[in-house]
């Protein structure tokens, strides 16, 4: 229960720090610089959860905690980039993006599903969302095996370490 908890806190603690952040003051450089450490540390934090689920006793709950802390993080990372941009320049995706446009438009390039109703107008704009798109098939398709490969290779070993004693 503590694991679901802990969860639902850390992606109800990211989404309220995406809404608070004053997105709309930055530069382009800051953006860019944000999403660049941004996914730095998301890719220590994976690490840091797959050691975290090898040594855990409960595997699989620890891995719905690390999906629902780093999923949420990487989504308000590329948001936080695009609402960035759009208050840079309105050009950028034909119109100023809030936090919530932002995230729906973050959100709807990594379901695949792309409505259309918001799109990337200028090449800048285009090269980030682009690499979202690249940056998802990675999380998606490396992450989750990372992830659940590390639950089975916890869940194998312990049947071993309580043979022994």
């Amino acid at each position: 229960m503590r694991s679901l908890l802990r969860a639902a806190g850390s992606t109800v603690a990211l989404v309220a720090i995406y809404y608070l952040l004053p997105l709309d003051h930055s530069s382009t450089g800051a953006a860019v610089t944000i999403l660049v450490i941004g996914l730095v540390l998301f890719i220590g934090l994976v690490a840091f959860q797959v050691r975290s689920i090898l040594r855990s006793r409960f595997p699989g709950l620890r891995a719905i905690e690390a999906l629902a802390t780093s999923v949420p993080l990487f989504l308000l990372l590329f948001a936080s980039a695009y609402a960035v941009m759009a208050a840079i320049s309105a050009s950028n995706f034909g119109g100023r993006l809030t936090h919530t446009d932002a995230l729906y438009f973050t959100v709807t390039v990594f379901s695949t599903v792309g409505f259309g109703d918001i799109t990337a107008k200028t090449d800048a704009a285009r090269l980030v969302v682009t690499s979202q798109m690249i940056a998802d098939l990675l999380v998606i398709g490396l992450g989750l095996k990372v992830i659940l490969g590390a639950v089975t290779r916890s869940r194998q070993q312990r049947p071993q370490d309580t043979d022994t004693g």
